[in-house]
C-alpha cells in the first residue's frame, strides 16, 4: 500500500460548526494540534453546505459513499460530486492519498464523548480498542442497517467516527471543540503507536452493536403522535427495560418501551436519543446491545501494517 497521510474530516455535515472552527484554528496555527508526529491532510467535509449552515444541500454526505452511485455515469447532486472529489484527491489512490480517515462530529444528543465504528474491520477495530483503553470511551458499532449506509470513512482502509456532544446545531461550544481535540490526538497518539510497532491493546473492547432503531409514534398524516419521554431524554448509553417510559403523548400519555422478537431476549441500550438530524430518517433513537469483546491479535496486525504507510510530518 502506498505512503499517505491521516485525513481530519470536520464539517461533514455544514450544520455541525465544532470541527470546522477547530480546522480553521489549527491551520492557521499548527503548534496547536499535537499530531505525534503523523503527517495529517485537514479536510473540510461539505463546503457549500457548510457555507449555507445547512447539514446538507441534496443529500446527506455522510450516506453518500455508496459505490453504485459513485460509479454512475451521471454527474449527481453536489455532495455525490464532493464525495467523487474527496476520494480522488484523498483517497488511498488519490493525487494526495491519505490511508486513515478520522470523522469529526457532534450530536445533539446526550451521547458525550464515542466513537462510531462501521462493521468490523480489523484496523478499525484495533483503533477504537486503543482509543478505549486511553480514554474509556464507549463505542457504537453500526452494522447490518440496510437503510444506512454509505459513510464517509468507509471508502478509506481504516477509519471511524468521533462524535461528541450534546450541542445544538450551528453552535460553537468551547468544551465540544476542547473534548474533540482531546479524543483527536488520542486517536493520533494510537496511530503514531501503531506505526512505531509500540501499539498498545486492551484485552477486551466493549461495544454497543446496532440492533435497529424506533421512529416517534405518528398520526395518519405523518405528523408526531408523541414526543421522547421525559424520564427516557438525555439517557444514551443507559439500558431501557421493557415497560419502562418510551414516548409521550400531548395528552399526557405515556407509551412504554415494549420489545419484540430478538429485542426482548436480552437488556438493550439506547443511543442517539431525540438526535435533531434524525428526524427526518425516521429516528427518534437506536438501539444496542453492550457486548464484551476479547481484542484479537489480528485486529493490532492489521493496524500496525497499515500504519507503517503513514507519513510522517515535517
Amino acid at each position: 500500500m502506498a505512503a499517505g497521510r491521516v485525513m481530519v474530516v470536520g464539517g461533514t455535515h455544514g450544520n455541525e460548526r465544532n470541527a470546522p472552527w477547530l480546522l480553521g484554528a489549527w491551520q492557521r496555527h499548527p503548534t496547536l494540534l499535537r499530531s505525534s508526529g503523523l503527517a495529517l491532510e485537514l479536510v473540510l467535509g461539505n463546503p457549500e453546505a457548510h457555507a449555507a449552515g445547512h447539514r446538507y444541500l441534496d443529500r446527506d454526505l455522510n450516506r453518500s459513499f455508496v459505490p453504485s452511485l459513485l460509479a454512475a455515469a451521471e454527474p449527481g447532486d453536489r455532495e455525490l460530486r464532493r464525495a467523487r472529489e474527496l476520494l480522488h484527491r484523498h483517497g488511498p489512490e488519490g493525487t494526495a492519498p491519505c490511508l486513515v480517515a478520522l470523522d469529526l462530529h457532534s450530536t445533539t444528543a446526550a451521547m458525550g464523548n464515542s466513537l462510531v465504528v462501521y462493521g468490523r474491520r480489523p484496523a478499525d477495530l484495533a483503533l477504537a480498542a486503543g482509543l478505549q483503553q486511553r480514554l474509556g470511551l464507549p463505542v457504537y458499532l453500526h452494522e447490518h442497517d440496510a437503510a444506512q449506509t454509505g459513510y464517509l470513512v468507509e471508502s478509506w482502509p481504516c477509519g471511524l467516527v468521533l462524535e461528541v456532544g450534546p450541542v445544538p446545531q450551528g453552535v460553537i461550544n468551547a468544551t465540544i471543540c476542547r473534548q474533540t481535540q482531546l479524543a483527536l490526538e488520542a486517536a493520533l497518539a494510537v496511530l503514531a503507536g501503531a506505526r512505531a510497532g509500540e501499539l498498545q491493546q486492551p484485552q477486551e473492547l466493549v461495544v454497543h452493536r446496532h440492533l435497529g432503531s424506533l421512529d416517534l409514534p405518528r398520526h395518519g398524516d405523518g405528523s408526531p403522535a408523541a414526543v421522547v419521554h421525559p424520564q427516557r431524554q438525555h439517557r444514551d448509553w443507559h439500558r431501557i427495560g421493557a415497560g419502562e417510559p418510551l414516548f409521550l403523548t400531548a395528552e399526557g400519555t405515556t407509551i412504554g418501551f415494549h420489545p419484540e422478537g430478538d429485542l426482548a431476549d436480552q437488556p438493550v441500550w439506547a443511543v442517539f436519543i431525540n438526535e435533531a438530524a434524525y428526524g427526518e430518517k425516521g429516528i427518534a433513537l437506536s438501539l444496542t446491545r453492550r457486548e464484551v469483546w476479547p481484542v484479537q491479535p489480528a485486529w493490532g496486525r492489521a493496524l500496525r501494517d497499515l500504519a507503517r504507510g503513514l507519513q510522517s510530518a515535517g
